[in-house]
């Protein structure tokens, strides 16, 4: 794992979604993963260069605190490879290719 990584934690699951799309849109990064925690708390993941986290998590951590509670925020710029053992092992360009199925 050569890119760095980000978190955000959102208190409600809208405020997660929002906070994606915000990243998403917002600088080019790919989502890594979404976690539901429980007691609401709900943490997305993102992966990409150092600059492009860094703005992604910035802009996201924005757009949470506008429709919700933002409860975190994180960014590793280099992981260490034994990181990517705790991340959720999701294939993203295989699920967009079944339609997110």
């Amino acid at each position: 794992m050569s890119e760095s990584v980000g978190f955000i934690e959102t208190r409600g699951l809208t405020a997660a979604i929002e906070a994606a799309d915000a990243m998403l849109k917002a600088a080019n990064v790919q989502i890594v993963g979404s976690e539901k925690i429980g007691s609401g708390l709900v943490s997305v993941m993102v992966q990409g260069d150092v600059g492009a986290v860094k703005a992604a998590t910035e802009v996201g951590s924005e757009a949470a605190q506008r429709i919700g509670e933002l409860v975190a925020v994180h960014v590793i710029p280099r992981p260490h490879s034994d990181l990517a053992r705790l991340l959720p092992k999701q294939d993203i360009k295989q699920d967009a290719k079944q339609g997110g199925k």
